[in-house]
């Protein structure tokens, strides 16, 4: 009878454990981040910012499969917290900027935030299983407080996409304050485009139109 009691208890304890160690293997699978040094050089900031998206589209089934929503979320998670969007914003408005009030500043900046998260996104809407960062050698000061580092994402069916990021040294370190995909600045690209928007419908039009995009 004791003996019974004793196989039934221990049979039950290695299945908790094994169960346990299951788990364990199971959390030992979950993505494995790069850590992100804002203080390091420009190139090894845009490579963990980058690889860190990268991995996480290529570790979603729904992004994968070009779910742009599940995109949007997964670059606003692990890019956007290194981006000046303050910045961006400024100097995407240029001089009517100062024109805006508090309110639609800040109301300004959140609208274009969905610009830029569309932007990144749409760049790497292509990205498969083999897909990889490749960043060019950097070619500024190794002091120097403003850099561009340029980068390609290959995929196995399609040409390189190619993605070049403007950086800021600030006191918390490097941030994000322009993006170039394909050719294209998203600043130089808006700036027209806010002042045309702005000249026909004031600042609260353009932030209508912004928020409308974003929909």
């Amino acid at each position: 009878m004791h003996y019974s009691l004793f196989s039934f208890y221990t049979t039950k304890i290695l299945h908790l454990l094994a169960a346990g160690l299951l788990g364990l293997g199971l959390a030992g699978t979950a993505l494995a981040e790069e850590p992100v040094n804002a203080m390091g050089s420009p190139n090894n900031f845009i490579s963990a910012v980058a690889n860190n998206a990268l991995a996480a589209i290529k570790a979603s089934p729904e992004a994968k499969g070009g779910d742009r929503a599940k995109i949007n979320q997964l670059v606003n998670q692990y890019v956007l917290p290194y981006v000046d969007l303050e910045r961006t914003t400024r100097l995407a408005a240029g001089r009517y900027w100062r024109q805006a009030t508090p309110q639609q500043q800040k109301d300004l900046i959140e609208a274009f935030k969905g610009t830029l998260i569309r932007t990144y996104s749409g760049a790497l809407s292509r990205v498969d299983a083999v897909s990889a960062l490749t960043l060019a050698p950097f070619r500024g000061e190794a002091n120097a407080t403003d850099a561009v580092v340029r980068s390609t994402v290959s995929q196995s069916n399609g040409p390189l996409i190619n993605v070049d990021y403007r950086l800021e040294k600030t006191a918390k370190g490097w941030k994000i304050y322009d993006l170039n995909v394909e050719g294209i600045w998203l600043i130089q690209n808006y700036r027209n485009q806010f002042a045309e928007q702005i000249n026909q419908n004031g600042i609260a039009g353009l932030i209508k139109a912004l928020n409308a995009r974003n929909q």
